[in-house]
């Protein structure tokens, strides 16, 4: 017997995962969401995946227009996290008026993300109550220092870039 959906949430909540927002901009409209479902898929092209759920109001403005920006959270943006979560009921068009925006590029990113990337989405695979979206990406920006913002165990956290064992993963 599968594991109930209850039990598969719990189990979830124990994997810890990084805190982005996607964002997008284009002719179907300007939006953004908090997500932990992403994965890198592989770097010949560079490409990840985005996991969105199909019942949210902007998984077809994302499908719509194509172009996504990744910003991967640093461990001071939590207010952003929550903002784009739909947490703080601030409207989305009041969201993009901040001056946290590099308006540089054809979709929005955020000036002091620990990642930014620019990508095109190339294929969409319906999965249960979310889609899988396959993004190709075109630029990527990386900042050096800081922490990292984690999701585990439904609480924010950070992350710091100190490791444990120095000399990194054996395999």
């Amino acid at each position: 017997m599968p594991p109930s959906r209850t039990d598969f949430r719990e189990a979830m909540a124990h994997l810890p995962a990084a805190v982005n927002i996607l964002t997008t901009d284009g002719p179907n409209g300007r939006c953004g969401i908090t997500l932990s479902a992403v994965c890198s898929v592989t770097d010949e092209p560079p490409t990840v995946i985005v996991c969105v759920n199909r019942g949210s109001a902007m998984h077809d403005v994302f499908k719509a227009n194509g172009r996504v920006g990744l910003n991967v959270l640093g461990g001071d943006q939590q207010e952003l996290a929550l903002h784009f979560a739909g947490a703080t009921k601030v409207a989305m068009a009041e969201r993009f008026t901040w001056d946290v925006w590099d308006r540089t590029q054809d979709v929005p990113v955020l000036k002091d993300a620990l990642v930014t990337a620019v990508g095109t989405i190339k294929h969409t695979v319906p999965t249960g109550s979310h889609s899988v979206l396959f993004v190709d990406i075109e630029q990527i920006r990386t900042r050096s220092g800081g922490q990292s913002l984690v999701y585990f165990n439904r609480a924010f956290h950070r992350l710091d870039a100190t490791p444990l064992v120095s000399g990194g993963a054996q395999t």
